[in-house]
């Protein structure tokens, strides 16, 4: 048995709206939105009552989604401090190639997002940051050189 591939990876967040403008900022094209709830999605969470709303973010390339959840019931709740860390245990953060950085980062600006800490370059391979984006996700992002 082996994984054919990875499907998405999901970030609970309390704006949907907000998030989608934050990704969709960052190039990523909406996918589908869709409000789940009933008895399997409820043995699925271990929770009862779930009532949540979804919308699939998706790379231009295709091969990347991202899904946006926003809990209706029960409420979504906070696992860690609000601005955790990189050394924080868990998923700290998911990391795209961009074209240009600096644009990017004042793209994502105009929509809350700030710079954990600098754009930086390492060796003469990328430039590289970590931009905290919606929900506290850490976005990492990297521009290779050419």
């Amino acid at each position: 048995m082996a994984i054919r591939r990875m499907d998405h990876v999901s970030v609970v967040v309390d704006d949907l709206e907000d998030a989608i403008a934050f990704f969709v900022e960052l190039g990523m094209e909406r996918e589908g939105a869709a409000q789940i709830e009933g008895p399997w999605v409820d043995r699925i969470n271990g929770l009862d009552g779930v009532r949540v709303d979804i919308t699939m973010m998706r790379t231009p390339d295709g091969h990347g989604r991202l899904e946006l959840t926003k809990f209706h019931n029960p409420t979504a709740i906070s696992a860690e401090p609000k601005n955790a860390l990189g050394n924080t245990l868990g998923l700290r953060s998911v990391m795209f190639a961009v074209d240009d950085i600096d644009a990017t980062v004042a793209g994502l600006r105009a929509h809350g997002a700030e710079l954990v800490g600098e754009v930086a370059q390492y060796e003469d391979s990328y430039r590289l940051c970590y931009v905290r984006g919606p929900a506290g996700v850490i976005v990492a992002l990297a521009e290779e050189l050419s």
